[in-house]
C-alpha cells in the first residue's frame, strides 16, 4: 500500500477526474505517435530530471522543437500504435498542481517495457498541461 503524503490540499473529485482525463486523452496521443499533439499539452519550456550513465542527477529545459524532436526520436516511426498500461498516484499539491507517480508498461512491435516516472503538472484556465518530467535513465539525451 502506498501512503501519500499529507500536502494540506484535499483533492475534489473533479480535481482527480480532470486530470484521469488528461492522461487518458495524453497516452491516446502516444499511442498514435502523434508527437506535435502531445506537446500540445505541455507547458513550455519544459523541465526536465534524470540521471546519467555516470551515476550523477542531470535536468535540461527544452522548449516545444526540441520536445518535438527528442520525443520523434524516441518513440520511433511505425503504423502500430504503441499500448500503455499505467498506474498513477496523484499528490496533489493545490487546486493547480499536482505530482504524478506513474508505473507502466510500454508495448510497441512487440516489444514491452517497464517505466516508472513522476511528472508535474500545473492546471491553467482549467486545463492541465505536463511541465516537468522526471525519470531515470535518460541523463545522458539531455
Amino acid at each position: 500500500m502506498t501512503f501519500l503524503p499529507d500536502t494540506g490540499y484535499v483533492p475534489t473529485d473533479e480535481d482527480r477526474a480532470s486530470l484521469d482525463a488528461w492522461f487518458a486523452e495524453y497516452d491516446a496521443r502516444s499511442a498514435r505517435r502523434e508527437v506535435a499533439r502531445m506537446a500540445d499539452m505541455a507547458a513550455f519550456p519544459l523541465n526536465l530530471v534524470s540521471d546519467d550513465s555516470a551515476g550523477n542527477g542531470r535536468s535540461a529545459q527544452w522548449d516545444r522543437e526540441q520536445f518535438i524532436a527528442t520525443m520523434t526520436q524516441v518513440m520511433g516511426e511505425g503504423s502500430e500504435d504503441i499500448t500503455f498500461e499505467s498506474t498513477r498516484t496523484p499528490v496533489f499539491l493545490s487546486p493547480a498542481m499536482a505530482v504524478v507517480f506513474s508505473d507502466a508498461v510500454m508495448t510497441a512491435e512487440g516489444r514491452t517495457q517497464r517505466l516508472r516516472y513522476a511528472d508535474i503538472l500545473v492546471r491553467r484556465d482549467g486545463a492541465w498541461a505536463f511541465q516537468t518530467m522526471i525519470q531515470s535513465g535518460w541523463g545522458d539525451n539531455l
